[in-house]
């Protein structure tokens, strides 16, 4: 074709979708449509076999934005108690360097108490006593270290294997390997709560440079589930089904004329969206549970909330939901008033997740689901032992630590009633079985069926894999079933 009728070619499909009265914002969902430069393949050609049998088909992962304190949670250290606000060693501050410690800090000692729980005897807060009758279930990790004590890096460090922007999220990597079992839905749905979005923004749970059919669709609980869903005034469904084929036919010429394999990816996104106009509000009115469920998360179909998220969860993943990734946010307890210290604002955040996701648990149990999902609970980085006391503040907090951290998993394939790794007796240093990020994500990929060394995408003359590109990461076999 020369180049005059190329140009005429682009210029009568532009008028098209400039004249038409649906356009592409009201044919798409908007979180369905990424940036398309520099794609390398459709999403339909990049259907995986997994490399061996999973052990889970399913992943939620609710992330406690900012960083729950391990040591009012599940590290109880009685030195740190015995030595509450006296002088911290020396030794634990030599080349150190904190976020927002000055000078010399005091120890900080938990004011809660713990308890065994369960058969296994597993150490846990009185601020979780719903969760702790679910112990049994659950594989308690103490022995978690990152590198980076900044809340947006440590978050993309652990969801895309990077602390810099443009790599694609743990949830992209899933749905490319494995894809979603419901033709209907996404495969892989963000909920959030607690008043606004993690610090690491959009890019947790974008596709970076897999083809961007992966990313995340981010999904409300109160009004439209998925905005741009719902038909525009003056259009019925048969209507856009009409609008729907005229580009999709002008797509596909496109596609046969370029070869840009992001033009099948749009293709599909096109389509889910329509479909996903029936399925998507029916999946998300957690009104059709029965109230005995509504009592065992505490949700509350008339308002926001994690209780409700975590009912979702579970309805999404029952219904083929491949990837469900929550976000609460209020996690970050330095102190610095009474709306972010351990006394007053902590124990308010717990009662808020606790009874939800031990009901998660037990619900997913219940179904005969929670051998084929897996659920991931943790923050980005830990606490410090020692209390922050920024600017003189009189209350009790903690600055960012990154060198170690608590987290649980349960369930796809994972040893419950154990508890993972150790720290020192102030709670500092990891002792035991340490567990980089990246051995995280290599666990995660293993139980899915992957080899995490093998699983990877060329992008730009690279292969890249969500374990990184140095190769050493572990599977930590010490916590699988």
């Amino acid at each position: 074709m020369s180049p005059v009728n190329c140009q005429l070619q682009a210029c009568t499909r532009r008028h098209f979708l400039h004249n038409t009265g649906t356009g592409i914002g009201s044919i798409a969902l908007s979180s369905l449509l990424g940036h398309s430069a520099n794609r390398t393949a459709a999403a339909s050609e990049h259907s995986l076999q997994p490399h061996f049998t999973p052990r889970t088909k399913n992943i939620i992962y609710l992330h406690m934005a900012g960083s729950p304190p391990q040591h009012e949670l599940f590290d109880y250290k009685p030195k740190l108690v015995e030595h509450h606000l006296q002088p911290c060693p020396q030794s634990l501050l030599e080349n150190q360097r904190f976020a927002f410690i000055k000078g010399h800090p005091n120890l900080l000692g938990t004011p809660y108490q713990f308890s065994p729980q369960g058969q296994s005897g597993t150490l846990v807060s009185e601020l979780l006593p719903h969760f702790g009758k679910m112990i049994d279930k659950v594989a308690v990790i103490k022995s978690m270290h990152t590198d980076q004590f900044n809340h947006a890096p440590a978050q993309l460090l652990l969801y895309t294997g990077s602390p810099r922007f443009g790599h694609a999220s743990m949830g992209a990597w899933a749905t490319y390997g494995l894809g979603s079992e419901n033709q209907n839905l996404p495969g892989f749905v963000v909920l959030t709560s607690g008043g606004t979005d993690p610090s690491g923004g959009k890019s947790l749970w974008g596709s970076g440079f897999l083809p961007s059919v992966h990313q995340g669709v981010q999904c409300r609980t109160e009004g439209a589930p998925i905005l741009y869903a719902n038909n525009p005034k003056g259009m019925n469904r048969a209507t856009r089904r009409r609008s729907l084929d005229a580009l999709r036919d002008l797509n596909e010429r496109q596609f046969k004329q370029f070869g840009d394999p992001e033009t099948e990816s749009r293709i599909e996104q096109y389509e889910l969206a329509y479909r996903m106009q029936i399925a998507v509000p029916e999946v998300m009115d957690i009104r059709q549970e029965p109230q005995h469920i509504h009592e065992l998360y505490n949700a509350d179909p008339q308002s926001s909330s994690f209780a409700n998220n975590c009912l979702l969860a579970r309805r999404l993943v029952e219904q083929g939901v491949r990837f469900v990734q929550l976000f609460d946010w209020g996690w970050d307890i330095h102190g610095t008033a009474k709306s972010n210290d351990i006394v007053h604002h902590l124990p308010e955040k717990c009662k808020q997740v606790d009874q939800p996701i031990a009901a998660l648990i037990k619900d997913l149990d219940q179904r005969g689901l929670l051998d084929e999902t897996l659920i991931v609970w943790s923050g980005e980085f830990g606490r410090t032992s020692m209390n922050e006391e920024r600017n003189g503040s009189k209350f009790l907090g903690r600055d960012h630590h990154p060198h170690c951290f608590s987290m649980w998993m349960a369930g796809g394939g994972i040893k419950g009633g154990i508890s993972y790794g150790e720290t020192d007796e102030l709670g500092f240093f990891i002792t035991e079985n340490q567990i980089e990020v990246h051995d995280l994500q290599a666990t995660i990929l293993h139980l899915l069926g992957f080899d995490p060394f093998r699983f990877q995408y060329s992008f730009q003359g690279l292969n890249h894999r969500l374990i990184g590109p140095e190769g050493n990461a572990t599977i930590q076999h010490g916590l699988i079933a």
